[in-house]
C-alpha cells in the first residue's frame, strides 16, 4: 500500500490506519517523513514492524540548470539513508520520476540525468539500494521527460539503473508484455490501480476493478516475464478523493488480492533486489 493513496493524510494518520486494518507491507511518501522529521519517521516505521518497499515524492531540479542540482542531490542522498535503514526487511528502492526536459532534447536530458545521478548511484550501489526510475504518461511533462515503458527501459538500462512499472501510465502500448520481458532483469517495482477511459484529467486512477484497464493478464504477464517484486496499489485523483481514503484503499487491497490470487502459488511477492 502507497502512502500517496492517502495524499492529505498525514503520516501518522496513515500508521494509525496501517495499523487499524491490518496493512504491513507499504510504501513510504518522502514528503510525508520530511514534515515529521525524518529520523523519527523512520524510527517509527521499525517499530511498527512495517515492510517498507520503496520511496516515492522525492522530487526533482532543473536539467537545464547544474546549479540546482547540489539541493536535490543531497535529498536524494538522505533517501538513500532512509532505504537502507528500511531494508533489513527485504529491500527498499528510491522510485524517481526524472522530472521535465525544459529545452533539452530527450538525450542530451538523459545525459543531463546520468551526470546529476552519479553520486547518488554511487551511495546507492553502496548501501545496496535500488535506484528506479518511474515512466509517466504524456500529460505529466512537468514530472518526467520519459513517457513509455519502451523509453523508460533505454533510460534504466543506460543510467545502470532499475525501473518501475506504473500500469496506470503504460497499460496502453503497444507490445507491452514483449516489453516487459525484454527488460525482465530492470523491473524492480510495479504499481497498481484502474482507469476508466473517457476521463480527460490526470491522475484519475480507481480501485482495481472499477475501471478498464485488463489488470489480470498484465499483472500475470509481468509475473511470467520473472518478476518476483512487490505490487504496490497506488490510487491518486478525485476518484479516490470523493470516495475516502479508507474505502478507497480497503477496496483496493481486496480487489488486488483477489486478481493477485488467480496468479499462480509460487509466482508472487518473492522480494528481489537487483541493484
Amino acid at each position: 500500500m502507497s502512502a500517496v493513496s492517502s495524499w492529505r493524510w498525514t503520516f501518522d494518520e496513515d500508521l494509525r490506519f496501517w495499523a487499524d486494518t491490518g496493512i504491513a507491507h507499504v510504501g513510504l511518501s518522502y514528503r510525508k517523513l520530511v514534515e515529521v522529521g525524518v529520523d523519527a519517521a523512520v524510527r517509527r516505521v521499525a517499530d511498527e514492524g512495517l515492510t517498507v518497499s520503496n520511496v516515492v515524492e522525492l522530487g526533482w531540479c532543473d536539467l537545464e540548470d547544474p546549479s540546482t542540482w547540489s539541493e536535490h542531490q543531497e535529498r536524494l542522498l538522505a533517501a538513500v539513508d532512509v532505504a537502507a535503514a528500511l531494508s533489513a526487511s527485504g529491500g527498499c528502492c528510491l522510485v524517481l520520476t526524472t522530472g521535465p526536459a525544459g529545452h533539452l532534447d530527450w538525450d542530451e536530458a538523459a545525459d543531463a540525468l546520468a551526470e546529476m545521478l552519479t553520486p547518488v548511484r554511487v551511495a546507492a550501489v553502496s548501501d545496496e539500494v535500488a535506484l528506479t526510475i518511474e515512466p509517466t504518461g504524456p500529460l505529466r511533462l512537468d514530472l518526467s521527460f520519459v513517457t513509455t515503458l519502451r523509453d523508460g527501459v533505454d533510460l534504466a538500462d543506460r543510467l545502470g539503473v532499475g525501473l518501475c512499472i506504473e500500469v496506470n501510465s503504460c497499460f496502453a502500448e503497444r507490445g507491452l508484455l514483449d516489453t516487459v520481458r525484454v527488460a525482465a532483469d530492470l523491473v524492480e517495482h510495479v504499481q497498481v490501480s484502474d482507469f476508466v477511459i473517457g476521463s480527460l484529467c490526470t491522475p484519475d486512477r480507481v480501485v482495481p476493478g472499477d475501471g478498464d484497464i485488463p489488470l489480470a493478464r498484465i499483472l500475470g504477464g509481468i509475473v511470467d516475464a520473472g518478476y518476483r517484486g512487490p505490487f504496490e496499489l497506488e490510487m491518486v485523483g478525485p476518484k479516490i478523493e470523493d470516495e475516502g481514503y479508507a474505502s478507497a484503499i480497503s477496496r483496493g487491497v481486496a480487489a488486488l488480492d483477489r486478481i493477485l490470487g488467480e496468479i499462480p502459488d509460487g509466482k508472487v511477492g518473492v522480494p528481489s533486489r537487483r541493484r
